[in-house]
């Protein structure tokens, strides 16, 4: 079963994901966070075994695809933000932290899922990491995505995000080093007082338009082979009278 959803995933969000990202970038993404998170999961296992004594930590499946699946709802979040999901009455920057917040409700009730709850987290956590500041993008040669869009209070409630930034901005100055990221009057991001490219609101709007305009062709193109098969099975059925 987690091998056909994990298949089934792998097809769908990757029609979206890999015509933006180039095939390469979508290797790089899945390897990366399928390994950090397998590693992280690991080492979580482990550190909770010495604590608690109990020998069921040590027998929690590392191995999955689930981290990456979740990483590929951040992904989403990234490219079609305010775009509305064709089932659900909610917009795709929401998609990350619904998954999650499922994934712990069901793990209450179920001890299989919660086995599993631990790769979801990492999985989108590393997935965030990844594309807020290792992934390169060859139109501006920077790597990341620094916009306020895409940043780690953005997975909360907007209540929520008065404590998230405070701790966000910690972690923002741990990975970044000494890299200053003021706001000019444009929305752009500074580094020594030069904006960095690919930085300001246009090249966020940029890419959330090619995202929205892939995922409306790939719509389109699926709606249209629904219809030519809706139409070949009228003419059959006409001929066959």
């Amino acid at each position: 079963m987690q091998l056909f959803i994990s298949t089934i995933g792998l097809l769908f969000v990757g029609k979206l994901l890999e015509p933006i990202w180039g095939s390469r970038e979508f290797l790089k993404f899945i390897f990366f966070v399928n390994f950090l998170t397998s590693v992280c999961v690991f080492i979580t296992a482990i550190a909770m075994y010495y604590i608690t004594k109990q020998e069921i930590y040590l027998y929690m499946p590392v191995a999955g695809f689930q981290g990456v699946l979740s990483g590929f709802l951040v992904g989403i979040k990234q490219i079609v933000p305010d775009q509305d999901l064709w089932f659900l009455k909610i917009k795709a920057k929401w998609l990350p932290s619904l998954a999650l917040l499922v994934s712990i409700i069901v793990s209450i009730f179920t001890t299989e899922s919660a086995s599993y709850l631990p790769t979801m987290i990492y999985g989108t956590f590393i997935g965030w990491i990844y594309l807020r500041y290792w992934q390169r993008k060859p139109e501006t040669k920077l790597r990341g995505d620094p916009s306020d869009e895409f940043s780690f209070s953005t997975f909360f409630p907007e209540f929520c995000r008065p404590v998230i930034n405070p701790i966000a901005t910690i972690f923002e100055r741990m990975l970044c080093g000494r890299r200053s990221e003021i706001s000019d009057e444009s929305g752009g991001y500074t580094l020594g007082g030069t904006t960095l490219p690919g930085s300001d609101p246009i090249e966020a709007s940029r890419r959330r338009e090619r995202g929205a305009r892939a995922l409306e062709e790939r719509l389109t193109a699926e709606r249209l082979a629904a219809a030519g098969k809706t139409d070949e099975t009228q003419k059959d059925a006409t001929e066959n009278v």
